[in-house]
C-alpha cells in the first residue's frame, strides 16, 4: 500500500512539474510594451541583429510622434463623449462645433494613418524580399489599411 501510495504521489509530482514546466517555456511573449513587440517580430520574422537593431531604431524615433497621436485621439473621444452627454441632456448640438470636431478627427486619422504607413514601410525597407512579405501580410491582417502596400 505504501508503495502504491508513493507511487502515484511521485507521478503526479513529476506530471505537474512536466505539465508547469512546458507551459512555462511555451507561452507567448509579452507584446504589450514596444520591446515585447519587437522581440515577437525578431522571433516571427528571424531578424538578423543587424535587421533587429536597425527596425528597432525606426520604432524607437517613430514612438513619440505615434504617441502624441495616440494621445490626440484619445482627447477627441473625451470631446465626442462630452458631445454625446450634452446631447442627451439639452436635447441640442452646436453644429459648428462639432463639424470642427470631425474635421479634426478626419485630419489626426490621416496623420495616424500616414504615420503607420510610414513605420512599416521603413521597416519593410531593412527586411529581405521573403521577411518583407511575410511583414506585410502579418501588418496587414492587424491594420487593413496597409493592405495596398501588398500590391
Amino acid at each position: 500500500m505504501k508503495r502504491t501510495l508513493l507511487t502515484l504521489t511521485l507521478g503526479l509530482a513529476v506530471g505537474l512539474g512536466t505539465h508547469f514546466t512546458y507551459f512555462r517555456l511555451h507561452q507567448p511573449a509579452m507584446t504589450d510594451t514596444l520591446d515585447g513587440q519587437l522581440a515577437w517580430m525578431r522571433t516571427e520574422l528571424r531578424l538578423s541583429d543587424a535587421q533587429f537593431a536597425r527596425i528597432k531604431e525606426v520604432h524607437q524615433a517613430s514612438s513619440p510622434r505615434l504617441r502624441a497621436i495616440a494621445a490626440q485621439l484619445a482627447g477627441l473621444q473625451a470631446e465626442f463623449q462630452s458631445f454625446e452627454k450634452t446631447r442627451r441632456i439639452s436635447d441640442q448640438v452646436d453644429f459648428l462645433e462639432f463639424a470642427r470636431y470631425v474635421e479634426t478627427r478626419r485630419n489626426v486619422r490621416r496623420e495616424s494613418l500616414d504615420s503607420t504607413r510610414q513605420l512599416v514601410l521603413a521597416a519593410a525597407e531593412v527586411l529581405t524580399p521573403e521577411q518583407r512579405q511575410r511583414y506585410l501580410q502579418l501588418v496587414a491582417t492587424v491594420e487593413p489599411l496597409v493592405q495596398p502596400l501588398l500590391n
